[in-house]
This record gives structure tokens, sequence and C-alpha cells, in this order.
């Protein structure tokens, strides 16, 4: 979940994510609602705003 946090917060669509990865994209969408829950936060551009670290 953090790499696909990670990715997304740079930009990356749920496509180009899932490329990288080697998953579906509705995998990764899958993935962001739970890591949006645990973040409390509603979208993308809320992920991008927080600071990610490793």
């Amino acid at each position: 979940e953090f790499q696909i946090a990670r990715l997304v917060a740079m930009g990356a669509t749920s496509k180009e994510v899932g490329t990288q990865l080697f998953l579906s994209p509705r995998t990764i969408d899958a993935h962001l609602r739970n890591i949006f829950r645990k973040l409390g936060i509603t979208s993308r551009r809320q992920l991008r705003d927080l600071p990610l670290t490793t």
C-alpha cells in the first residue's frame, strides 16, 4: 500500500501504478480505498499533500 500511495501522490494514474507493480487498475483502486480510509482522506489531491515517509 505504501508503494501505491507514493506513486499516486506523485501523480500516477491507477493504470500507470498497476503497470509498474504488475497489478490491475481495479486492484490499485481497491488498495487506494483502504489507504484513504486509513488516512482519513477522500481524494488523490489530499494524498499528494501528505508527507509520505519510508
